[in-house]
């Protein structure tokens, strides 16, 4: 714990929900490790912090109305605007994210893991579209193909995160009988058969409660294994190129590439 804590800590997150929702766990050790400090957060995904016991206040990047004069100006504050990805344990995959993270900034780790904060709606909410659909089966939430979205990737494969769409398709085979298997994705991800396609535009709060209806979870590394891993939800999670170590958590039974 820090003799001199600051007022007010500043962390500015950019990127990905997924690291958003990981960023949450560096926060947490930074809180634990100045709990007189009030952490401002200004970043891209917001909702990930709405509620959460650790943020003074939170803000969506480039909606930060009178910023300097209320945190920075005259003030006892610190900013936080370091790229983790940029830092030489991450890039060698020597530790995990969240660690290299807490090194960078110079704090204490302690085994925090990622949160999500749910309010009383949000908590109780299942979109109708899946709500009204008859269960016959257990469910399987089924999101072999993940990425930031048409807008910010020409293809809509990668073979360094996602499952082979025939792959995909195979699974589907060996497990319809058994769930009734809700596939998550964009509008341009590829077609699955025997799937209940959900490629609707939710708040991704509302996207991240179909997890605890889901009897099981099988993800690639993306937006949704770090969501389940915040809301205590095992799920497994298969990897291509990428690896548990660095962006994974033990909760999840993960399933790495042959070497």
């Amino acid at each position: 714990m820090s003799d001199q804590s600051p007022e007010f800590a500043v962390f500015n997150i950019e990127g990905g929900i997924g690291k958003h929702i990981c960023s949450t766990a560096v926060v947490k050790a930074y809180k634990n490790n100045n709990p007189s400090t009030k952490i401002i957060v200004v970043c891209a995904w917001p909702e990930v912090y709405l509620g959460s016991k650790d943020v003074e206040r939170v803000y969506r990047l480039g909606n930060v109305p009178y910023f300097y004069e209320d945190y920075i100006y005259k003030k006892d504050t610190v900013v936080f605007s370091q790229e983790p990805y940029k830092q030489t344990s991450h890039i060698k995959k020597q530790k995990h994210l969240i660690i290299s993270w807490c090194d960078m900034l110079g704090i204490e780790y302690k085994g925090e893991v990622p949160a999500l904060h749910m309010n009383m709606r949000e908590t109780g909410y299942l979109d109708p579209e899946l709500a009204t659909i008859p269960k016959q089966k257990p469910i399987l939430l089924f999101q072999p193909f993940g990425g930031p979205g048409a807008q910010h990737q020409s293809d809509p494969y990668s073979w360094a995160r996602d499952m082979h769409p025939q792959v995909a398709q195979e699974v589907v085979n060996r497990l319809k009988d058994f769930y009734q298997i809700i596939h998550v994705c964009y509008d341009f991800h590829h077609q699955l058969t025997d799937v209940i396609r959900y490629s609707k535009v939710a708040p991704k709060k509302n996207l991240f409660n179909i997890i605890r209806y889901a009897d099981r979870c099988l993800f690639v590394d993306s937006s949704l294994q770090h969501a389940a891993a915040a809301m205590g939800k095992p799920a497994t999670v298969v990897w291509v190129a990428t690896q548990p170590e660095i962006f994974g958590y033990d909760i999840h039974t993960n399933i790495t590439a042959p070497v």
